[in-house]
């Protein structure tokens, strides 16, 4: 008997010590896209990927031009061309052909490289600026208010503004929303 009071004292204390704890639990919730639109380098960041991604379309434009070419002259020229010949060049325009895809495939990557580049400063300033103004306001969880299309956080309250201490710890203002909204 006296080993079940103490084993329900024990829990008793435990189910107490979880209680306390969950009181001094505190979340948040943020939109780090929206304050990332809001950082005065994101018009450069902007600006810089249209000019490299102009870059890459232009070669890209440029290479699909000259294999378009080389197909067209193949095309007219193949009925005077002996089979060996046809065949060498059908074996050479084959590799353009590949080598084009594979540009393009490389194009991608190195765009999306070449973003995530841009990017990473920002993100990391935002991210930094998150975790400061969760530790000086005692928060101890901090959720993002979407991940992809799918919210994380199905109920808040409207009084958390933790997106808008975020903004103040960057010199940043919140929008202001239009009448009528």
């Amino acid at each position: 008997m006296m080993k079940v009071k103490v084993i329900l004292s024990a829990i008793a204390l435990l189910c107490v010590g979880f209680a306390a704890q969950a009181q001094e639990v505190k979340i948040g919730y943020t939109n780090v896209e929206f304050i990332m639109d809001l950082m005065p380098e994101m018009e450069q960041i902007a600006a810089d990927i249209k000019d490299y991604e102009t870059q890459l379309q232009t070669t890209l434009q440029i290479k699909g031009e000259d294999f378009q070419r080389q197909v067209q002259t193949f095309e007219q020229a193949s009925q005077t061309m002996t089979e060996e010949a046809r065949a060498a060049k059908v074996q050479e325009l084959t590799a353009l052909r590949d080598n084009l895809q594979k540009m393009e495939s490389d194009t991608q990557i190195s765009y999306q490289r070449k973003l995530g580049e841009l990017l990473s400063p920002v993100q990391t300033k935002v991210v930094n600026a998150i975790n400061a103004v969760a530790a000086e306001n005692n928060y101890t969880h901090i959720f993002a208010e979407s991940a992809g299309q799918a919210p994380i956080l199905l109920y808040t309250k409207e009084e958390d503004k933790f997106t808008e201490l975020v903004l103040a710890k960057l010199g940043l203002e919140m929008p202001v929303a239009p009448a009528g909204n």
